[in-house]
């Protein structure tokens, strides 16, 4: 028998707020006291001529890659309302088109497209006992494929205030691995992510969180750059990725912990790190 687990002060989950309540519903499930506070806004974006041509298109691509479930739901109900008829008829047939590949980073990308009615057979995306689910494990599984000549149309975010695509890094590294394997990558952004604006009671809550013990969860290094300069040198994080990690000591953090980005590991980690 393992440890008794020591509940936390709080957890503090800084996803998107759709999905920073799913985890609080997670983790307390797991006996945690969580508390949601989002550090990143998402706003749907309106539709686009690139994202219409890309509907328009869409049987022209040997694969789409997600970024995120997001980036599957914003991309799939833009075809719901102001898209021209032609469009919506290729959302609708889209997911028939033989031999399209849906390529995702990880458990939460796929479970968005099984959602939106796409065949687990047709999906790429790293083992769910990967130790990183990220564009680096995707191009592990497909690296390998013949991609000369190819189109693949990457799907993602946009970063309020700069040209940077939420996750570039990951992204834009897996588009040069397309690209020097002779494929032609097409980026299309569906959703803005940006800084929330924050209440009062929430910035008490950072502060207060700050030197409590509170153990907050990170997803996002972006996330890291919205919150407010403070003395973090007491705080504790849990971090699901090496690079969102790094962004969380950078900013002075006193304890950070590295887990995979599942329930499992999230919650040992937690573990591993509370006072």
């Amino acid at each position: 028998m393992g440890r008794q687990l020591l509940t936390p002060a709080r957890v503090i989950v800084t996803r998107p707020e759709r999905d920073a309540l799913r985890w609080v519903q997670l983790l307390a499930q797991r006996g945690l006291r969580a508390e949601a506070l989002p550090l990143i806004r998402i706003e749907a974006l309106a539709d686009s001529p690139a994202l219409q041509q890309a509907w328009r298109e869409i049987s022209s691509y040997a694969a789409l890659m997600f970024v995120s479930g997001n980036a599957v739901e914003a991309f799939f109900a833009s075809n719901q309302t102001s898209a021209p008829a032609e469009c919506r008829q290729a959302a609708i047939n889209s997911i028939a088109i033989e031999g399209l590949r849906w390529m995702a980073p990880g458990p939460g990308t796929v479970a968005a497209l099984r959602a939106a009615g796409v065949p687990a057979a047709r999906i790429d995306a790293p083992a769910a006992d990967a130790g990183q689910f990220d564009s680096e494990a995707l191009w592990a599984l497909v690296g390998g494929r013949v991609w000369r000549g190819l189109r693949v149309l990457i799907v993602r975010g946009h970063s309020a205030g700069g040209d940077a695509a939420a996750g570039a890094n990951g992204r834009d590294w897996l588009a040069r691995q397309l690209v020097a394997a002779g494929a032609q990558v097409t980026f299309v952004a569906v959703y803005q992510r940006s800084a929330p604006l924050f209440t009062a009671q929430q910035r008490l809550t950072m502060k207060q969180a700050a030197t409590d013990g509170s153990v907050w969860l990170f997803s996002s290094s972006e996330a890291v750059g919205h919150l407010p300069s403070q003395d973090w040198s007491q705080a504790r994080a849990v971090a699901t990725h090496p690079r969102i990690a790094q962004a969380v000591r950078a900013a002075g953090w006193g304890v950070v912990a590295e887990s995979r980005p599942t329930l499992e590991d999230i919650v040992a980690s937690i573990e591993s790190i509370q006072p």
